[in-house]
Formats: C-alpha cells, structure tokens, sequence
C-alpha cells in the first residue's frame, strides 16, 4: 500500500491511545508520520522513540501566548502535513490559530455534548442516565464542541467507577482507531 494515508498524534501523559494507533493501524491502515507532545516529561514520548516516529516536543513554556504555541504546532504540523491530526490525550485547550487551521480528531471520554471538559468519566459514572460511553469528534474552538465523528457506548449498570473506568478507557482505543479509519477512508473515496 504505497498511497498510506499520513496522520500526526498529539499527545500529553502515557500516551496509551498513542501507543493503540501504532500498534494497531501504524504501516498498516496508515503511517504516523509525527507525535507531537506538550510535555517534556511525557512517557508516551519512549512509544515514538521505540516505532522510529518522528516526534516534536513543544513546550508551552517557551512561548508567551497560547496563540503562539498554537502557531508553533501549526507550523510543525504543516512540516509532516498529515491527512489528518489525532489529538490522544492531548490535554491542550486550543485557539482559532489551530483549529482554523488544522483539521483535526479529539477523543472524548463521555456521550457528547454531555459532560465536555475534565474529570468526564467521574461525571458520567456519576450522572443519572443508564449509559456513559465515548465520542470522537473534529476539532473546533468551542471545547469539545465540534461535529461528532461517532460515539460508542456501554452500560453502567452495577459498574464501580474502577470498572467503569476501566471499560471506558478500552472502548476510547477502539473508538479512536475506527474513526480515523473511517475518516480516512471517505477522504480516499473524496
């Protein structure tokens, strides 16, 4: 497959949603072509060194503004310029420099538009309805605000919040790597 659809990942901490990409769709259904982290000290940085990736390490410290860390991963982004950019992890409210200007993924850990921001798995485990789940939507400069790519979702019933969690945390991998397949895929197709 010599026409693989490029993506770069943008990630904060362990990078495990990372780590699912490579392992599951990396020189397969795609080529990540860069990883991208705001944090010096994340751990998902060794996945890049390991699978050979190229990998940009942009700390907010070096900049004075958020729309100037904003411009820096713009500028890096269009370096690799990947078919699609994958937010995993990426614990980064961006502005209009980056969402006006890069079509990107964002992976959610609850049933949009319910509980967008932090802590939304404690929140839905916690909430009144009988499902929680995950959502996959682009980005957009309202906070996990854009269109949703697709949601999967699961039952709570008689889950602890370790279950629970757990479940989520599994359901977001799968989640995430079916919808950059399918976005890719109807990219192909036009």
């Amino acid at each position: 497959m010599a026409n693989r659809k490029k993506i770069a990942v943008l990630f904060s901490g362990k990078g495990s949603n990372f780590a699912h990409i490579v392992k599951h769709l990396h020189m397969q259904e795609l080529e990540v072509v860069a990883a991208l982290t705001n944090n010096p000290n994340a751990q998902g940085i060794a996945v890049a060194k390991e699978h050979g990736i190229a990998l940009e390490v942009v700390d907010p410290k070096d900049y004075r503004s958020r729309e100037t860390f904003d411009e820096a991963l713009v500028d890096k982004l269009k370096h690799y310029n990947p078919d699609l950019t994958v937010l995993a992890g990426f614990m980064r409210i961006l502005t209009e420099v980056f969402t006006e200007n890069v079509k990107a993924v964002n992976l959610h850990p609850s049933l949009l538009p319910r509980h967008k921001g932090l802590h939304a798995i404690k929140k839905s485990h916690e909430d009144n309805f009988e499902n929680g789940g995950v959502s996959v939507h682009y980005v957009s400069s309202q906070l996990d605000g854009g269109e949703i790519v697709l949601q999967k979702e699961i039952s709570k019933k008689g889950l602890s919040f370790e279950a629970y969690d757990q479940k989520i945390r599994i359901l977001e991998k799968n989640a995430l790597a079916e919808a950059i397949v399918q976005i890719l895929s109807e990219k192909e197709r036009g």
